[in-house]
């Protein structure tokens, strides 16, 4: 189902615009995901942790990096991330290359719908994967509604303006070029995504839930039963995270994954519900692992 742009009838306006000239590093070690993120894994990252240690020589595979809090937090020194969606794609390219973003970062509705019009011209020229696309991208994801990252079937990005009374804008994303070395940013489907055997694959697939459309490609359940077989087939140690429905369950326990059940902070919800949802952990090759 296509998506159809939210309209905001009082949108707020900035009261203070914080720009740094560096992103913010948590204990002095790698730098914080630099995208908002819906649905972001922050909070799973010590849950996963203790998983990946015994592996962590090995490659981190992950086939939706999505906002990166994963793969920032484990801090692999090898890593293939690939994504459905180029322009995220695109963006973690160009910050390993040493982006510098020079247009106009301001929290103002007008400017922000400006620069939308602007990046889906972008798009549709072919220059998606510009530096200024690059940045467009970030700005939009950052000044957005909620963080959502939201394309129609045409192919462009229609999240409207957020309601944010502050915003914190990085011109220079020089301290990712040190933690991204090593890693490699690919866009595509899951499965066409190259690794070895024994590589540590983490996935995080699009929610098991009615939205989907995350990229202008729609990930439905035929997809999900797609991904968990593909996963199921790998040799070396998985990690899988998705909304615990009671299908994803029955559909990880029938392929022999383990299952654990957690909490999770509840980050969007259409009704204003903001109370813990509940999330599976799936793991499978764990204590046994080819490699």
């Amino acid at each position: 189902m296509s998506a159809t742009t939210i309209a905001l009838a009082t949108p707020r306006r900035s009261i203070a615009v914080s720009r740094t000239g560096a992103p913010p590093h948590e204990n002095g070690a790698t730098p914080r995901p630099p995208l908002k993120w819906a649905g972001g894994k922050r909070w799973l990252v010590p849950h996963v942790a203790p998983l990946w240690r015994k592996f962590d020589a090995r490659t981190l595979v992950e086939p939706f990096c999505g906002g990166l809090a994963v793969a920032l937090g484990l801090a692999p020194a090898r890593a293939r991330l690939g994504d459905i969606n180029p322009h995220v794609v695109s963006f973690y390219r160009w910050l390993k290359r040493g982006l510098k973003v020079e247009l106009a970062m301001r929290n103002d509705q007008a400017l922000f719908y400006r620069h939308r019009e602007r990046f889906n011209c972008l798009v549709a020229a072919g220059a998606g994967d510009s530096a200024e696309a690059a940045g467009l991208f970030y700005y939009l994801n950052r000044t957005g509604y909620n963080g959502l990252c939201r394309f129609n079937r045409k192919g462009e990005f229609n999240v409207p303006f957020g309601r944010y009374h502050r915003i914190n804008y990085t011109t220079d994303f020089s301290a990712y070029e040190a933690a991204f070395k090593g890693w490699d940013f690919l866009a595509g489907d899951f499965e066409a995504l190259e690794f070895e055997p024994g590589d540590f694959i983490y996935a995080d697939p699009p929610y098991d839930v009615e939205f989907t459309q995350y990229s202008k490609e729609q990930f439905g359940w035929k997809e999900q039963v797609r991904l968990a077989e593909f996963l199921a087939r790998h040799r070396g140690p998985v990690v899988l995270s998705n909304q615990a429905t009671a299908r994803i369950l029955r559909l990880y326990r029938k392929l022999g994954f383990s299952i654990r059940c957690l909490s999770a902070p509840r980050m969007i919800s259409c009704t204003g519900n903001r109370a813990p949802a509940i999330e599976v952990l799936a793991t499978n090759n764990i204590r046994r692992s080819s490699g």
